[in-house]
């Protein structure tokens, strides 16, 4: 599907997935590995939001550090769907054949493309290497254009460096989690959708969960899941896509269902030992 021909300035078309099912294929190795536990809904802090409005993920984590301390909105458009609309389909393209930093790069210049690219960045810009200051570094170049990356360094490293906000979520200075226990930051990407694209840019919304905390004994903050719909601002830059922009927003939440959460070794096990994915439109 040719973006220009199909999707030149094109609005919003309703229904979470757009015209394509998110399929997930396994990667060559391990990679990012997940565990997942459940809890009621969270609250953020407005103004640590607002401290940190460069960061993807470091947002659901700073509503995770603070919850009870107000509630946050959401926005009329995004994630919510059309009554009748119809049922996504899997599009059957490989997403990409090659990675840098260890993410996967080198999507199709069109809708799928750009909807790959915004899933596996997503999970790039949430994981735990987030925390290390350089595989940050290292993510950031490779998912931002290259005129937005160094301001967006800053930014990150600065909200990442905070000790107030590490000790808050149960790490430690350096981000490193107490000993004996893992810590977790997971996004699995449930679906997405092109909002407009052009052949030269797209903005893409992500709908996932994620999954944050800290698993084993004595953790203060165990892990619990979250959910958000993200709208990433591509531009196509060399050859790929690229992040210029985003939008964060809570929800669609599905109602929880009543089932017990794991026991800590349980949980840390998991996390251990189920890898991740690479996510394909």
């Amino acid at each position: 599907m040719n973006l220009g021909d199909e999707h030149g300035a094109r609005g919003e078309d309703g229904g979470y997935g757009g015209t394509g099912q998110t399929r997930t294929r396994l990667p060559d190795s391990a990679g990012d590995v997940y565990g997942g536990a459940r809890r009621g809904g969270r609250s953020s802090s407005r103004s640590l939001v607002t401290v940190v409005g460069v960061v993807v993920l470091l947002i659901a984590a700073i509503a995770f550090a603070n919850r009870g301390d107000g509630g946050s909105g959401s926005d009329e458009d995004g994630g919510g769907g059309k009554a009748g609309s119809a049922p996504t389909s899997a599009s059957g393209e490989q997403p990409v054949k090659s990675k840098a930093a260890g993410i996967p790069t080198g999507y199709a210049q069109d809708d799928q493309g750009a909807q790959s690219a915004a899933a596996n960045y997503s999970v790039a810009l949430g994981s735990t290497d987030m925390f290390n200051t350089d595989r940050r570094r290292e993510i950031v170049n490779t998912v931002y254009a290259p005129d937005v990356a160094a301001d967006r360094q800053a930014g990150l490293d600065q909200a990442y460096s905070s000790e107030k906000f590490l000790s808050n979520i149960g790490l430690g200075k350096d981000g490193t989690a107490p000993s004996g226990q893992t810590f977790v930051s997971r996004v699995i990407p449930v679906g997405t959708k092109v909002k407009s694209a052009t052949s030269a840019s797209a903005s893409v919304q992500v709908w996932y969960t994620s999954l944050f905390g800290l698993s084993g004994d004595g953790s203060t903050n165990p892990v619990s899941e979250s959910w958000y719909t993200t709208t990433y601002e591509l531009k196509w830059v060399d050859g790929d896509w690229k992040v210029t922009d985003f939008q964060q927003k809570d929800g669609p939440v599905p109602v929880g269902r009543d089932q017990t959460a794991s026991t800590a070794d349980d949980m840390t096990k998991a996390v251990e030992e189920y890898g991740g994915f690479t996510y394909a439109r």
